[in-house]
């Protein structure tokens, strides 16, 4: 097969050579690899192609599998942590041998049972596949690919007092303000959302709408369309109000809504009371 090289923690399309009892071996150029019976799709023949990801098993052997790990070398993922060790934490990512995040790459406060973004990554040395829970040092430095107002894939992983952190398509780090939640977040799950703004400062704020200069014209529109149709021109709803319930009602962030209300207000369109909203 040439220079051909055996990409460790990757995805690789590999020739099945040899079937025995307890699995097949695949041409993995150098040395012949491992798909042990259980993880061997049906019908497959000696000179198929398959789609395996490569690994060390406990005994530090390349095997192969046809079982997708939550990530890939090169890739952030939020795993769970299976075991602590004194060397370091055992993290779940989908394969029989845990993922291992050294003890020098910990985060505080890694228990079991609790969940971490972590970077995937082959440790130079021994070319063993690890974790490391220090996230900054993999992220991309130059954000000049990003634009205000861009559509992009987050994967939120913390909460903190200011909002939720989150992965920008892989590369780089935001925020989601409290004040522009209005759903329910599951940390780990990739969801759509939108930059913001870019600061000077060079961090990212991020919104889970998108973001149109018209969008406090529509609100208000909407709000006040609602109070017309209201029964005695009254909405039950005040700046106290649930953000989840003002989303399901008015398709609006809380913000929006408090700015329409404000927007409103200066128009003499309604009046405020301790009850709800009044059209005057």
């Amino acid at each position: 097969m040439g220079n051909r090289r055996l990409r460790m923690g990757q995805y690789n399309r590999l020739q099945v050579v040899k079937r025995l009892d307890f699995g097949i071996y695949l041409d993995g150029y150098e040395d012949e690899i491992l798909v042990p019976t259980r993880y061997v799709p049906e019908g497959v023949e000696i000179g198929d192609y398959l789609d395996v990801f490569v690994y060390r098993d406990s005994e530090d052997r390349a095997i192969a599998t046809t079982l997708e790990p939550a990530g890939t070398v090169g890739e952030f993922a939020y795993l769970t942590v299976n075991a602590v060790t004194s060397a370091g934490v055992f993290m779940d990512w989908g394969l029989p041998k845990d993922l291992f995040v050294p003890f020098k790459q910990q985060r505080d406060n890694m228990l079991v049972g609790k969940s971490f973004l972590v970077f995937i990554h082959l440790d130079s040395q021994t070319d063993r596949i690890m974790a490391s829970a220090k996230i900054d040092r993999f992220l991309e430095e130059d954000i000049s690919e990003l634009k205000e107002g861009m559509e992009v894939e987050l994967l939120p992983f913390e909460y903190t007092d200011l909002g939720i952190k989150a992965l920008i398509n892989q590369r780089y780090l935001g925020v989601l303000y409290h004040g522009e939640v209005f759903k329910n977040i599951d940390l780990g799950k990739p969801t759509k959302g939108y930059i913001k703004k870019i600061r000077e400062d060079q961090k990212i704020d991020l919104s889970l709408v998108e973001q149109s200069y018209n969008r406090i014209a529509d609100s208000k529109t909407v709000l006040y369309e609602k109070l017309v149709e209201a029964e005695n021109g009254m909405l039950p709803f005040t700046d106290k109000s649930d953000p989840a319930v003002i989303h399901s009602t008015f398709g609006m962030s809380k913000k929006d809504f408090k700015k329409a209300i404000g927007g409103l207000l200066k128009e003499g369109k309604i009046k405020l009371q301790e009850n709800g909203i009044y059209k005057i």
